[in-house]
């Protein structure tokens, strides 16, 4: 006998928010419901310190750790002398998250992560025009997976919620469904 965990936002999708987004928007197929395709999380290495390879594997580690799965580096496709590049050095870490570990993380991220930042009032609803959904962090402390004593720089992390809609309300009406507390005007 085969035992398939399904993690509980992937649960609360097909089972509630398929419904009530079905009813408010009037969708005539189930295949027209806006989901979450991916979450990309990326760390950008600043240009004082790319030469310090410590540096970006200490960044590996790190986001590999919150999000639990590997990153990988990503490295300059030209040369810039202004930002002191050469093409083929590393600039920065990603990691693309899809389903299981997508909805692990985004639950993580939602009911353990944001309520640690300081002074939080909600996240702005600024989307980008095509139903996706970008966030900056500052301190990547945020996470408690994150030991405070082995950070050597904060160089926070920038955060994309991919959906399959192009319209920003759907998208923003998805998240919200899932739970991401933005400012209520």
């Amino acid at each position: 006998m085969k035992i398939c965990y399904e993690p509980k936002l992937s649960i609360l999708y097909k089972k509630n928010i398929v419904p009530i987004l079905m009813d408010k928007f009037k969708y005539k197929s189930i295949m027209q419901i806006p989901k979450l395709i991916k979450i990309v999380v990326h760390q950008g290495i600043g240009s004082t310190i790319l030469s310090d390879k410590k540096i970006i594997n200490n960044s590996i580690k790190e986001i590999t750790i919150i999000t639990g799965q590997k990153a990988i580096p990503c490295f300059s496709k030209h040369d810039e002398s202004g930002f002191k590049l050469r093409k083929g050095m590393s600039i920065g870490v990603k990691v693309t998250l899809r389903r299981k570990i997508m909805y692990e993380f985004l639950e993580r991220f939602i009911k353990i992560s944001l309520p640690r930042v300081r002074d939080f009032n909600g996240l702005k609803d600024k989307f980008d025009g095509f139903g996706n959904y970008n966030i900056g962090i500052k301190e990547q402390i945020i996470y408690p997976e994150i030991n405070i004593d082995k950070i050597k720089k904060n160089l926070g992390m920038n955060i994309s919620f991919v959906t399959s809609t192009k319209k920003d309300l759907e998208a923003k009406n998805l998240l919200s469904l899932f739970g991401m507390p933005f400012i209520k005007k």
